[in-house]
């Protein structure tokens, strides 16, 4: 009897084994991003791991980690090329110091108005091309660019003119977006972004270049700086959507094509949703009698960019690559009216 019983067992353990392996993705990766959990471009990068995984039918499985969770998100690079991460969905700024093609590229500070500005550069304008003989290198394939809304501009200061920014003390990080607040007047302040809303609530920084409006409002610095940037008219970081070169070459071209599919449509739906994010923030914005909104005029923000693009010529001759990005955005922008 007992044989029977265990012969049966045996049966059964082997029957889910079986069924276990079978299950089980053929390809388990992990990327890392460069918000926080809860963030809305972190939920959004796990919805597009999730679609990956239906779409495939299981064959793909992703991991979306946090910023910092496996390597400091400057290393991501490296990192994605070594293998010790499969992937990052990230700005690319945060590379400069490896190379300053990457923080041109990033965010190319007043250059673009609209993600879709951006976008079109990136498919049509020669982007793509020019980021994919970046990363090379690295030992990583470059899947596509996404990218969000322009980020609003924190302020516990009316801030309505270029000329209002003059001796204001905001929190800029270090590089390209650092050096153009200088030359606008500013006196941009180092720091990471753990320490902005105490920084703004202690006065030691009068505004901050942080995020898009939906995470300002919701992490309550609106509640603290009470004259917010909206739209945003500086910053508009690229998203950098990479795959380790070995793991991309090792994939079948049905799940190639899939991986492909789904980043195209990931970008839209990022785009839209944080929009429809930042309407709702407004929305609760307004509703605080305390909060202005300003919105500056297109003079203005046309002054700015002619203070950026001094920089981006500073920029354009650190290096062949830096020259060569430079001179396709200038002919792309030249040749739509929007420079």
């Amino acid at each position: 009897m007992l044989k029977k019983f265990l012969g049966a067992a045996s049966v059964v353990m082997c029957a889910l084994v079986l069924s276990s392996a079978a299950n089980a993705a053929d390809y388990n990766w992990t990327f890392q991003t460069s918000e926080t959990a809860g963030e809305p471009g972190f939920i959004n990068k796990q919805k597009w791991a999730d679609s990956v995984k239906e779409m495939s039918g299981g064959r793909i499985e992703i991991e979306i980690v946090p910023i910092g969770a496996v390597v400091p998100h400057t290393d991501t690079l490296e990192a994605v090329g070594s293998g010790i991460l499969q992937g990052h969905l990230t700005d690319p700024s945060y590379f400069a110091g490896k190379d300053p093609a990457f923080a041109m590229m990033g965010n190319l500070v007043g250059a673009w108005s609209d993600p879709f500005e951006l976008l079109g550069y990136m498919q049509s304008g020669g982007g793509n091309e020019l980021f994919r003989e970046l990363v090379a290198p690295y030992g990583v394939h470059f899947i596509g660019a996404a990218a969000t809304e322009p980020e609003a501009f924190v302020s516990s200061v009316p801030i309505r003119t270029v000329e209002d920014l003059k001796g204001v003390k905001l929190r800029a990080p270090e590089g390209m977006v650092y050096e153009i607040f200088t030359k606008a007047g500013a006196a941009p302040v180092a720091l990471p972004g753990s320490e902005v809303f105490t920084s703004l609530d202690k006065g030691v920084i009068q505004a901050a270049d942080y995020t898009v409006f939906a995470a300002n409002q919701a992490a309550g610095m609106n509640d603290i700086a009470h004259y917010p940037l909206y739209p945003g008219f500086h910053s508009l970081p690229l998203i950098d959507i990479s795959v380790n070169k070995e793991a991309w070459d090792g994939l079948p071209e049905d799940l190639k094509a899939i991986v492909n599919a789904s980043v195209d449509t990931f970008i839209l739906n990022h785009i839209y949703s944080v929009r429809k994010l930042d309407a709702e923030a407004v929305v609760k914005a307004k509703a605080n009698p305390e909060i202005e909104i300003i919105n500056w005029s297109g003079d203005e923000r046309a002054k700015f960019r002619r203070i950026a693009q001094d920089e981006w010529k500073t920029w354009a001759a650190k290096t062949e690559m830096t020259q060569r990005y430079y001179d396709s955005v200038i002919k792309y922008l030249e040749g739509r009216n929007l420079l």
